[in-house]
């Protein structure tokens, strides 16, 4: 979904809002897409001990037993150098949260079942001839192109 330079921007964009622990930060990042997306802690702690030592982001106090990080003038210049990037970074993730408000309509829920549970047994079925796939494929791709162009 996110690399982890992306992580790494939206990290500094909260940062920038208030210091944070990287279990706020992961919160903050799922909130902005609706539970859509939620980076891992596997990505998180490993980029705010990278962000620490570029000097872009500080521990707030170094004898808590949670660290707090508080952005850094480095850290400034590297949000003030990407704007764009974050901004872009920021609508992917706000666009998921409209995904998820569309997707929970419930005439849409009941069209996705109803598809996916014809496709899974359809193809549940052992020895599907080619001429059937190729009916599966062809219904799947015309009602891709009907989705997307109305």
């Amino acid at each position: 979904m996110l690399d982890a330079s992306d992580i790494r921007l939206l990290m500094l964009h909260f940062l920038a809002q208030s210091p944070a622990h990287g279990y706020e930060l992961i919160k903050s990042v799922e909130e902005l897409s609706k539970g859509e997306y939620s980076p891992s802690p596997g990505i998180i702690y490993p980029n705010l001990t990278l962000l620490e030592e570029t000097d872009a982001i500080s521990v707030v106090d170094a004898q808590a037993s949670r660290k707090a990080y508080s952005l850094n003038k480095a850290g400034s210049e590297i949000l003030a150098e990407s704007s764009e990037q974050i901004a872009s970074l920021i609508q992917r993730l706000s666009s998921m949260a409209v995904l998820v408000n569309n997707r929970n309509i419930p005439d849409v829920e009941k069209s996705i079942h109803n598809l996916r549970s014809a496709l899974n047994l359809r193809l549940s079925q052992e020895n599907i001839s080619q001429a059937s796939l190729d009916k599966v494929i062809a219904a799947m791709n015309e009602a891709a192109e009907k989705i997307a162009s109305s």
